[in-house]
């Protein structure tokens, strides 16, 4: 198999993994972040979240909380391959430069990575511009993930679905992107910078004496790279489901979305679901890219690169 091919079945196997685990998650957060009478002015605290979940189980049973889980695989398995894969290439052509080639010492990530080596301002824009080009091809993806998800749409089948949102246009299929894109484009620079950051200095603290070791360790550094870039980001998420899911007049633009989020709820509202979108990043990162590299890492071995 290619190098090109190992990444996009890595990063399609890590995206199918970690969607069929935390659909509900996604589900349930959605249905917090649109905005409807389920809040009123109140946070998204622990009750809100188990009442919700409640209701959700009560209307469709436990299989209800999969909901747009078909929608999600439509979306997330080819996009997260499409960015892996794109990554590592773009990554591969900045690491030639002088610019962001970052020189460690030889040996110093052994069994730790084969993912090509750059200074934080290199992983910084590189994840930025692959996460935000990637996300303008499966932007009508998104919206229809998060539609399908939200209880304000009443699809009857992912088809309905499709064809519903493929009536309104162009600009219904790239609704929200602005706000995604400023949500994406810190995350995934923020994500790639730490996560790096952090699988280099406990590689060279604690080296990597096997597969299960490196897998661990992949795991813990996505896990920690996602609290931190999730944190930072998530009032724009709450701001791009509003815009995907709510066809009210006020929820047209982003500078409209931003001041009627803020008339109703205040700044608390630009936080709702916060938990359950950290909850669902911290476990996606950590399945993601633990899958993700210890499938490349046991890919080159047996191939003989590593």
């Amino acid at each position: 198999m290619t190098n090109v091919g190992q990444h996009l079945l890595s990063g399609a196997l890590s995206g199918l993994t970690s969607s069929l685990f935390l659909q509900p998650f996604d589900l349930i957060k959605t249905r917090l972040q649109q905005g409807d009478a389920v809040l009123g002015k109140r946070q998204a605290t622990p009750g809100i979240i188990r009442s919700t979940t409640r209701e959700i189980i009560s209307s469709s049973g436990v299989v209800g909380l999969w909901r747009g889980t078909s929608a999600t695989l439509i979306r997330n398995v080819p996009g997260i391959s499409l960015y892996m894969s794109s990554l590592s290439q773009v990554r591969a052509f900045m690491a030639c430069s002088p610019f962001f080639a970052a020189v460690r010492k030889p040996g110093s990530e052994k069994n730790a990575s084969v993912l090509p080596v750059l200074t934080s301002s290199g992983n910084l824009l590189s994840g930025a511009t692959t996460r935000v080009a990637v996300g303008f091809v499966l932007n009508p993806f998104s919206v229809l993930k998060a539609r399908y998800e939200s209880n304000l749409h009443t699809y009857g089948s992912l088809t309905s679905s499709v064809r519903s949102i493929l009536r309104g246009g162009p600009s219904e299929l790239f609704r929200g992107f602005l706000a995604s894109s400023l949500r994406d484009a810190p995350y995934a620079g923020l994500f790639l910078v730490f996560y790096e950051g952090i699988k280099y200095e406990a590689a060279s603290a604690l080296p990597p004496s096997s597969p299960l070791v490196s897998a661990a360790l992949h795991s813990a550094s996505g896990a920690a790279a996602g609290t931190i870039a999730t944190l930072t980001t998530h009032p724009f998420d709450v701001i791009k489901t509003r815009m995907q899911v709510r066809s009210e007049d006020k929820y047209h633009g982003l500078t409209r979305t931003v001041l009627t989020v803020w008339n109703e709820r205040g700044i608390s509202g630009f936080f709702d679901g916060a938990s359950l979108r950290l909850s669902r990043k911290i476990l996606s990162s950590a399945i993601g890219w633990g899958v993700y590299e210890s499938l490349l890492l046991f890919s080159r071995t047996r191939s003989g690169q590593v």
